[in-house]
């Protein structure tokens, strides 16, 4: 009886052992997911040892930035004049207060720090929506409507950009040959503008 338990014992020891040098294996083995991060790291490491980035002695970029900033951020109530092209190339413009905005901008930062039920690991902080000044959520959807301030009658102007219709932007009136009939879209017309 005794020899049976010893033989029992040593070959539940080995099957504990087997079993575990096997689940060691088996955890020691990255994950496809952890074998493509590390080769995309490898790519781009070799990558950059290669071809490292340049660099600048002057940033153009910074200057544009600039520009806009001087063009758009100097002036309260600064005028800027907005051509649209339908599917027909017909044009029309709005004349606005400031600039045109998108549905996609918000005053507040569009997430907020929750702390979160994980189920059974417990609780734990994550990023969730947060609702905006109006009280609703939004998901940064209705990126091409844009809305803005008609410049005289301070009325509300809406448009929508895709769909086979574009516009241009301009920080004063353009006389070109492709706005010449252009229509006025809002109450604000071109000759109601003092230049």
């Amino acid at each position: 009886m005794r020899r049976l338990t010893t033989t029992a014992a040593a070959a539940l020891t080995a099957a504990a052992l087997l079993f575990g040098l096997t689940a060691c294996t088996e955890e020691s083995k990255p994950t496809a997911r952890a074998q493509e991060n590390s080769a995309r790291q490898s790519n781009y490491d070799r990558l950059v040892a290669k071809q490292p980035a340049h660099t600048l002695s002057h940033s153009p970029t910074r200057d544009t930035k600039n520009f806009w900033i001087d063009t758009w951020g100097k002036t309260p109530g600064k005028l800027s004049y907005v051509y649209l092209q339908d599917a027909r190339g017909s044009w029309g413009y709005f004349i606005l207060k400031g600039l045109p905005v998108t549905y996609c901008v918000s005053l507040l930062p569009p997430e907020q720090k929750a702390r979160i039920d994980l189920g059974s690991s417990g609780t734990g902080d994550a990023f969730v929506p947060a609702p905006s000044m109006d009280g609703t959520y939004s998901s940064n959807s209705n990126c091409s409507s844009y809305y803005g301030q008609d410049a005289t009658t301070g009325a509300y102007v809406e448009w929508s950009v895709g769909a086979n219709q574009s516009y241009l932007l301009y920080s004063e009136p353009m006389d070109l040959p492709q706005f010449k009939g252009a229509v006025p879209l809002g109450k604000t017309q071109l000759d109601d503008i003092k230049r």
